[in-house]
C-alpha cells in the first residue's frame, strides 16, 4: 500500500513536471524556430562528447539493468552506431538543410520551385527497454539535426540507465532544449497524450496501437517502429554452415530481445536437421558455455522471463519438438535469468510462440518445399519488420524483394541492415510506419515545405479572369493535351 502511494506521488510529480518542461520548450522553440547550421552542429558534438566521456558509466548501467548484459554487446549495438550516426550527420547536414530545387513548369515560369526543411518543434521519443541507449539516442539525433526539442520519456524497466541518461543529458543541454523523463506506464501515457509537433514510439505493436491512438487527438504525426515476426528464409542450396553462423548471430544478440531479431526460420524440410546440427557448432563457437559468460546476456527481467517459459511450455504441450542449444549443459534454473536459444521443430500456429512476436531466444525452424511456398507463407502474415534470406543465386534474392514485404531486407546477413548510416529503417504495416536515420530522419523530424517564388514579371495575369479570351485559348491548346 505504501509502495502505491509512493508511485502515484512520484507520477504526480513526473507528469507535472512533464507539463511544465513541454510549455517551456515550445516557448523556446518560438524564440528560435530556426537553429543555424551551427547550433545544431554543436548540439550534436555536446551529444557525442557526452556519450564517449560517460561511455563506461552507461554501459555499465545497461550491465546491471540486464543482470548482465554483454559489454561487447553495448558497445557494438548502443554506443558504437550512436557515435557513428552523429558523425555521418556532422558530414553530411549542410546539404540536408539546403533548400531543394524543384523544376517549374513552362506555364508558370518565369518562377522558382524550393523546397524548405523546417523545423517542425517539440518532438516526443519514447524509448523501449531492450536498447535503452541507442534508441533514445538515435531519435535525438534525427530531431536535434532537423532544428527540433526533444522530449524523451526513458523506459521504466531500465531504471539505472534512465536514471544516468537523465543525468547526462541535464548536464550537456538545458532543459528548454533536451529534456528527459522518467517514470512509470502512467507517466508513459500522459506523455504521449501531449500535443507534440512529432511523436516517435519504440515498442510493441499492442502498445503501438495505443500511442498512435492518443497521438490521434492531437492529430500528433507519429512514427512507430515496432517490430512483429521477422523471418529468414534458407535457399535450397546456400552452404549451411554460411547460414547457421550468421543466424546464430542474429538470434544470440542481445538473448534475442532485439526487434529486428529472427523470429522464425523457413527451411527446406530435407535441409531442417542439417540446419539444428549447423546451428548448434556455431552457436558452440561463439558461446561454449553460458552461465557465467559475459558475452551471453541474461533476459531484462523475471516477467519476460516468465513469458519466453511459458511459450516453450505452451509448444511442448502442443507437440513441438524442443531442441536446447546449450553447449556445456548447465542448469540455469537458478535465477540467473541466462536462457539458452531453444529451436522449436514441429511448431503449428495454433502454439504462442507462432502467434506473438518472441522477443527472445527461441527459434522456432517452419518446413518449406519450395520458394514460393516459403514467400506465401510470408505473404499470408502480417508484414514484418525485416526478413532475412540466405542464397547466392542473384535471380531468387531479386524474386524474394519482388515478392515480398517487410520494413528492411538482409540479404545473407541478420541484423545489420539497421546500423547502416545512408539507408532509413522503418516498419510497414504491423510493424510499423516512417522511418528514421541519416537523411530520412532528418525529413521525418522536419516540415517540407513548398516554396513558389516570384518576382515582378507575373506570366500568370495572362489566366486572369475575364476568361475566354484569346489568350486562355491558347494556353488550353498548349497545356490541355
Amino acid at each position: 500500500m505504501v509502495a502505491n502511494v509512493v508511485q502515484l506521488t512520484e507520477s504526480k510529480k513526473q507528469i507535472q513536471y512533464t507539463g511544465r518542461i513541454f510549455e517551456e520548450q515550445r516557448q523556446a522553440y518560438r524564440r528560435n524556430p530556426m537553429p543555424t547550421l551551427t547550433e545544431r552542429k554543436e548540439n550534436l558534438k555536446r551529444l557525442k562528447r557526452a556519450l564517449l566521456v560517460h561511455e563506461d558509466r552507461l554501459v555499465e548501467a545497461i550491465d546491471r539493468d540486464f543482470s548482465c548484459r554483454s559489454k561487447d554487446e553495448s558497445k557494438i549495438a548502443e554506443i558504437m552506431p550512436a557515435i557513428q550516426g552523429i558523425n555521418h550527420t556532422l558530414k553530411h547536414l549542410e546539404g540536408w538543410m539546403k533548400p531543394e530545387k524543384r523544376k517549374v513548369s513552362m506555364l508558370f515560369q518565369p518562377a522558382s520551385n524550393k523546397i524548405h526543411y523546417q523545423p517542425l518543434g517539440v518532438c516526443g521519443v519514447i524509448v523501449p527497454w531492450n536498447y535503452p541507449l541507442y534508441l533514445a539516442v538515435g531519435p535525438m539525433i534525427s530531431a536535434l539535426c532537423a532544428g527540433n526539442r526533444v522530449m524523451i520519456k526513458m523506459s521504466e524497466f531500465t531504471p539505472h540507465t534512465s536514471a544516468l541518461f537523465k543525468e547526462l543529458m541535464d548536464d550537456t543541454f538545458p532543459q528548454d532544449l533536451v529534456a528527459v523523463i522518467t517514470g512509470e506506464a502512467d507517466v508513459a501515457a500522459d506523455f504521449s497524450s501531449r500535443p507534440f509537433d512529432h511523436l516517435l514510439f519504440t515498442g510493441s505493436t499492442a502498445v503501438g496501437k495505443l500511442v498512435m491512438r492518443a497521438a490521434a487527438e492531437n492529430l500528433t504525426p507519429v512514427t512507430l517502429e515496432l517490430g512483429g515476426k521477422s523471418p529468414a528464409i534458407i535457399s535450397s542450396d546456400v552452404p549451411m554452415e554460411d547460414a547457421a553462423h550468421r543466424l546464430a548471430f542474429g538470434k544470440a544478440f542481445n538473448a534475442g530481445q532485439t526487434c529486428v531479431a529472427p523470429d522464425y526460420v523457413l527451411c527446406p524440410g530435407d535441409r531442417i536437421q542439417n540446419f539444428v546440427e549447423e546451428f548448434r557448432n556455431q552457436f558452440a563457437c561463439m558461446y561454449p558455455n553460458l552461465r557465467d559468460n559475459d558475452d551471453f546476456t541474461a533476459i531484462i527481467n523475471e516477467r519476460q522471463y516468465d513469458r519466453l517459459k511459458s511459450y516453450l511450455d505452451d509448444a511442448q504441450a502442443k507437440g513441438a519438438e524442443l531442441v536446447e542449444v546449450n553447449p556445456a549443459r548447465e542448469n540455469l534454473q537458478d535465477g540467473t535469468r541466462k536462457m539458452p536459444i531453444t529451436l522449436v521443430l514441429n511448431a503449428t500456429e495454433d502454439m504462442k510462440l507462432m502467434q506473438d512476436e518472441i522477443f527472445g531466444p527461441i527459434l522456432p525452424v517452419i518446413s518449406y518445399n519450395t520458394l514460393d511456398d516459403a514467400i506465401n507463407y510470408i505473404k499470408d502474415r502480417p508484414r514484418p519488420l525485416s526478413l532475412y534470406y540466405f542464397g547466392y543465386d542473384r535471380e531468387a534474392q531479386d524474386h524474394v524483394l519482388d515478392n515480398t514485404h517487410s520494413g528492411g531486407v538482409c540479404i545473407n546477413d541478420t541484423l545489420m541492415h539497421v546500423a547502416q548510416d545512408d539507408m532509413p529503417f522503418g516498419g510497414i504495416g504491423s510493424s510499423g510506419m516512417g522511418n528514421y536515420h541519416g537523411k530520412e530522419g532528418f525529413q521525418t523530424f522536419s516540415h517540407a515545405k513548398a516554396v513558389f517564388s516570384k518576382q515582378r514579371f507575373n506570366s500568370s495575369k495572362y489566366v486572369y479572369a475575364p476568361y475566354g479570351t484569346a489568350m486562355h485559348r491558347m494556353v488550353y491548346k498548349m497545356f490541355i493535351r
